[in-house]
C-alpha cells in the first residue's frame, strides 16, 4: 500500500510531517487507523509525568539509599543520563515509525522483525509486571495506614478502579491524569518546603553526601543502585505507545518524552537529596536496608511529624496504585494490541472497542494478570524488591536494543551524518544500560536471561510459522534528514 504524496518508504517509514498529522501515517504501514487521535502535547507530557510519578522515589528511597551507600541523588542523576540518551532514541524512531508498539515496533522495523519481537518480549517483562508491582506498593502503603483492611482487598480495589477508568476511553484517562499530577506536585511541594525548613533549623544534617561520598563511592555500587532507581524513570517510554492516538506531529511525541524525563529527573534528584538529609541514622539504613519500605516516610516524619508521614505515605499509595497503575495498564494494553495486530500474540488482543476506541480485550487481560500476580506477591515477604529488579532488567534490555536500532537504521542503513543524535547518544545510552544490567541483582539477571531465552525460542517458532512478515509493502527510501 502506498501513501499519497510518496510519503511511504521502502522499509515502511513515513515522512514525519504526514505521519503525525493524518491517518495516512498508520495506513502507510498496512494498518487501519482504529485508535482515536485525540491527545495533544500537553496530554502526552502529563501522561509521561504521571507514568513516572513525580514522587516515585518515596516508595523505593530506602532501597536506593542502601544500594548506593547513601549517594541516592547520584544514582538518580546517572539513571537520568541513561534515560535521556534512550529518550533521544525513542524520539528519533517514533518519527520514522509513528505506530503503537514501543521498542517492539522500532527495533523490528529498524533492524529485523525477530529482534523486534525479542525487544517487545523483554519490554513485556516490564509492562506486564509493573502494574502488579504498582498495585502491591500502593496496597502496602495503605495497609500501613489502615492495618484493619487486608492487603488483598486494597489490591483488588485498585485493579477494578483503574480498569473501569481505562475502559471509559483514553480521553477520560487523560483528564484524570491531569488532576492526579496536580495533587502529586502539591504533596511534593509541601514535603520540600517542610524538609528544607527542617534542615535549616537543625532537624536534619545539611550535606552533599547524597551526590558524592568519597568514603563509599564505587562505580559498581552506583550502577547497582541505578538498577533499582531506574524503576522511577520507567514510563517516559510509555508515551510512544500512544503514537496512534497523538493528534499532533510525530515530533511532539519525542519532545514530550524528553521534556517529561527532564522535569521529573530534576524532581527526583531534589527530593532524594532532601530526604537523605533527614534520615535519622544513615549508617543503619545502609547496613540494614529498608525491609518495610518506610524509610522515606520516616525521614518525612523527622521533618514534619506524623502529619507528613501520613501525607507522603497516602500520596504514594494513590500515585502508585491509581495514577501510575492507570497509565501503566493503558500502555501495556497498547503494546499487546500492536503485537497481536501483527499476529505475534493471539488475535483477540487486537480487538478495539467500536465506540470508545480502546483495545478492550488487551485492557481486561492486563487487569487479570495484575490481579493474579498481585495477589500472589502479597504472600511473599520480599515481593516488592524482587519484582522491581526483574521489571528493570526487562526494560533495560529492551532499551539497549532500541539504542542499537537507532545506529543501525540511521547510520548504517540511511547513511546519516547526524553523529550526535544517531550515534554518540545511542552508544552512550547503550554503554550505561549494559553497565547497569551487569551490576543488577543476580536473581533478576538469572530470571531475566531465562525470559530472554524463552523469547528467542518463541521468535524462531513464529518465523518458521511465517508470522514475522511485514504488512506494509514497499515504496521509496526514507529521507533521514527529515527526522529531527
Amino acid at each position: 500500500m502506498s501513501i499519497k504524496g510518496s510519503s511511504a518508504t521502502n522499509d515502511g517509514a513515513v515522512s514525519p510531517e504526514i505521519a503525525g498529522e493524518t491517518g495516512d501515517g498508520i495506513e502507510g504501514f498496512g494498518y487501519r487507523q482504529e485508535l482515536k487521535r485525540s491527545l495533544k502535547f500537553s496530554d502526552l507530557l502529563v501522561y509521561g509525568l504521571i507514568f513516572m510519578v513525580p514522587i516515585a522515589p518515596f516508595a523505593i528511597f530506602g532501597s536506593v539509599f542502601q544500594a548506593s551507600g547513601g549517594m541516592v541523588a547520584m544514582a538518580y542523576i546517572v539513571g537520568m543520563l541513561a534515560m535521556m540518551c534512550t529518550a533521544n532514541s525513542y524520539a528519533q524512531m517514533v518519527q520514522a515509525f509513528p505506530m503503537s508498539g514501543s521498542v517492539y515496533t522500532y527495533v523490528g522495523r529498524g533492524i529485523t522483525r525477530i529482534l523486534g519481537f525479542v525487544a517487545g518480549w523483554m519490554i513485556l517483562l516490564d509492562y506486564v509486571l509493573i502494574p502488579a508491582l504498582l498495585y502491591l506498593a500502593a496496597s502496602i502503603a495503605m495497609n500501613g495506614m489502615i492495618p484493619a483492611v487486608p492487603l488483598w482487598i486494597w489490591l483488588i480495589a485498585f485493579v477494578v478502579l483503574n480498569t473501569v477508568v481505562n475502559y471509559l476511553g483514553i480521553e477520560f484517562t487523560a483528564r484524570v491524569n491531569k488532576v492526579m499530577l496536580v495533587l502529586e506536585l502539591l504533596v511534593l511541594a509541601v514535603f520540600l518546603v517542610i524538609g528544607f525548613t527542617a534542615v535549616a533549623n537543625g532537624q536534619g544534617t545539611f550535606s552533599f553526601d547524597a551526590f558524592f561520598n568519597s568514603h563509599t563511592f564505587d562505580w559498581s555500587l552506583i550502577f547497582g543502585a541505578v538498577s533499582i532507581a531506574v524503576l522511577s524513570f520507567l514510563g517516559f517510554d510509555g508515551i510512544s505507545t500512544l503514537a496512534e492516538e497523538n493528534s499532533g506531529t510525530t515530533k511532539s511525541l519525542g519532545r514530550s518524552m524528553i521534556a517529561a524525563l527532564l522535569l521529573v529527573g530534576v524532581l527526583f534528584v531534589v527530593q532524594t537529596w532532601v530526604g537523605s538529609m533527614l534520615v535519622h541514622d544513615p549508617a543503619s539504613l545502609i547496613a540494614n536496608g529498608d525491609p518495610d519500605g518506610t524509610a522515606f516516610y520516616a525521614a518525612a516524619q523527622n521533618a514534619g511529624g506524623p502529619f507528613l508521614f501520613i501525607l507522603t505515605a497516602a500520596a504514594t499509595a494513590v500515585a502508585w496504585g491509581f495514577a501510575n497503575a492507570l497509565v501503566a495498564q493503558a500502555a501495556t494494553s497498547r503494546l499487546l494490541f500492536a503485537m497481536a495486530r501483527d499476529r505475534q500474540l493471539p488475535k483477540f488482543l487486537s480487538r478495539v472497542h467500536p465506540k470508545r476506541g480502546v483495545p478492550v480485550n488487551a485492557t481486561f487481560l492486563v487487569a487479570g494478570i495484575s490481579l493474579v500476580l498481585g495477589l500472589y506477591l502479597v504472600t511473599q515477604p520480599n515481593g516488592l524488591t524482587e519484582i522491581s529488579t526483574l521489571v528493570n532488567f526487562g526494560a533495560l534490555t529492551a532499551f539497549s536494543l532500541l539504542n542499537v536500532a537507532v545506529v543501525w537504521w540511521f547510520v548504517v542503513r540511511q547513511k546519516s551524518r547526524r553523529w550526535m543524535v544517531h550515534l554518540v547518544l545511542p552508544v552512550l545510552g547503550f554503554a550505561i544500560l549494559v553497565s547497569v544490567i551487569i551490576n543488577a541483582n543476580i536473581a533478576a539477571q538469572i530470571l531475566g536471561v531465562v525470559w530472554l531465552v524463552v523469547g528467542v525460542i518463541v521468535a524462531i517458532i513464529l518465523q518458521k510459522a511465517g508470522r514475522m512478515t511485514d504488512p506494509s509493502g514497499a515504496a521509496s527510501p526514507l529521507e533521514f534528514n527529515e527526522v529531527g
